[in-house]
């Protein structure tokens, strides 16, 4: 997720220079990348036969060195780091280097499997002479193990790793050429929908979808893979749909979700809203294979990923010839979505209606009853924190979530904003993704499905659930509880 302006920007670029793109320029697109957006296999027996004097990254511009380097190093990094921080960086980039340079098509899957395994081995090994080198030698062994790993990786990461995930790619790439040949690509909506509403939207969009889609955009030029998790338009026909025919606090909230999901992109926001009725994936299921299909049928796609999944940042990597299905996809998949959603909620109204004495609480018991479990997070939503004891102070506050960019930033901002109208400035909101937490905060607020994980980083801290992030109570319940707390260490002294 930090690397997506990264692939924003190759996005752009090939949008923009390619010769197919709006402004074509020879220099930056390359013009070995006459046909192929980033194409750069034979680039060295193209090469032969090019101008005189022109170099490799001549021939390959701008665009093919940043698809083939820039963006699988930064994986690669980001992973090593999440592991071993910025020592396992660097090995993991080291390591990458090898199944960069020995596959034939550009390394986004191999990064993710080689940079987190090099920072793990790096981590294990230093572990072995742990405070057992003498003084004066630490750099000298640090620098050298480091070293000599990295390069050991990138020589096995060419021979061995390379081949091998070249030919899963191109397994994989198979696969969905099957599918596509047997029209049978909207069925990936069936997996990809309910995964999004799991929290794993990140895993199956970032994790294998744009892999999967920057091969077909290397080849074609573009890719449908790129909207089949991050289209709008699900999300934006199911909160059109509470917003016309929902009843209490979701129906209030919809409308400010709806600007957040469909121009912020944040999909999260309607996620509860699903959590609070689960019959109503049907809809998004439907809409999504209408996206799909329509991008199926048109032949279009977008060039890089859309990210966040805005309506904005679609459009933005749309190339040419492919606006119609594109826009199209997005209509028709929030039209679907919406009725289906709307006949749904319409059925049930009368007995929503019914249960509305009880206010959140009803949604609640509705949720758990779907799910056939009971759920503290849940409870913690009716009920929250209010009876919370009164401690220290409350310093920082810091709102995590699994990538630490969109939702956790929404969430801090609707947190700031509100310890700032109840007179309380000096409080730092932050947020974080979860793998990043530290035990600094006094506490800390995520996404029920990350508490356990938050707990783990942050042992000593206050811990926070929520589930709407445009309208949760535990918003409230904590900045009631800051001021509380300062107004009981002022009566203290």
């Amino acid at each position: 997720m930090p690397n997506l302006p990264a692939f924003i920007a190759w996005g752009l670029l090939t949008t923009f220079v390619i010769a197919k793109g709006w402004l074509p320029n020879e220099i930056l697109g390359g013009f070995g990348n006459a046909d192929l957006p980033g194409s750069w296999q034979g680039a060295a027996t193209a090469l032969a036969m090019a101008k005189d004097g022109t170099t490799f990254h001549q021939y390959l511009g701008l665009v093919g060195p940043m698809i083939i380097y820039l963006l699988p190093l930064l994986i690669a990094n980001q992973g090593g780091r999440i592991v071993y921080g910025e020592r396992g960086g660097v090995v993991a980039s080291i390591a990458t280097m090898g199944v960069i340079v020995g596959s034939t098509i550009p390394m986004f899957l191999g990064a993710m499997i080689v940079g987190p395994l090099a920072a793990w081995l790096m981590k294990k090994i230093d572990s072995i002479w742990d405070g057992k080198i003498k003084p004066g030698f630490e750099m000298l062994v640090n620098m050298y193990s480091a070293g000599i790993l990295g390069l050991g990786l990138a020589i096995l990461a060419f021979f061995g790793v390379a081949p091998f995930v070249t030919n899963v790619s191109s397994w994989l790439g198979s696969a969905v050429q099957s599918l596509a040949d047997a029209h049978l690509l909207p069925l990936m909506s069936i997996i990809v929908e309910p995964a999004k509403v799991l929290f794993l939207n990140n895993a199956i969009g970032n994790g294998t979808l744009v892999p999967l889609g920057i091969q077909q955009s290397v080849e074609t030029g573009q890719s449908l893979l790129f909207l089949v998790e991050a289209n709008p338009g699900p999300g934006f026909g199911l909160l059109l749909a509470y917003m016309l025919f929902g009843i209490g606090t979701a129906r209030a909230s919809a409308p400010g979700a709806i600007i957040i999901q469909f121009f912020g992109g944040i999909h999260e926001v309607y996620f509860p809203f699903v959590l609070m009725k689960p019959i109503l994936i049907t809809g998004l299921i439907l809409g999504g294979a209408t996206g799909v299909a329509t991008n199926s049928i048109f032949g279009s796609g977008l060039r890089a990923p859309a990210a966040p999944g805005s309506i904005l940042a679609v459009l933005a990597q749309t190339p040419r010839g492919s606006f119609v299905g594109v826009i199209l996809s997005v209509v028709l998949s929030a039209a679907v979505t919406f009725f289906v959603s709307a006949a749904l909620l319409r059925l049930s109204r009368k007995r929503d209606l019914a249960a509305e004495e009880d206010g959140l609480a009803a949604a609640i018991a509705q949720t758990e009853a779907n799910k056939g479990k009971s759920s503290a997070a849940l409870g913690a939503l009716a009920g929250g924190h209010a009876g919370a004891d009164l401690g220290a102070p409350v310093h920082t506050i810091i709102f995590a979530c699994d990538a630490g960019m969109g939702s956790s930033a929404m969430g801090a901002s609707v947190l700031r904003a509100k310890l700032k109208k109840a007179g309380v400035e000096d409080v730092v909101v932050v947020n974080k993704a979860v793998a990043h937490l530290t035990d600094e905060a006094e506490i800390v607020i995520t996404q029920r499905e990350l508490t356990d994980r938050a707990r783990h980083s942050a042992p000593s801290a206050e811990h926070r659930t929520v589930d709407n992030f445009m309208n949760s109570p535990v918003y409230d319940e904590v900045v009631a509880e800051v001021v509380a707390r300062r107004q009981r260490e002022g009566a203290d002294t």
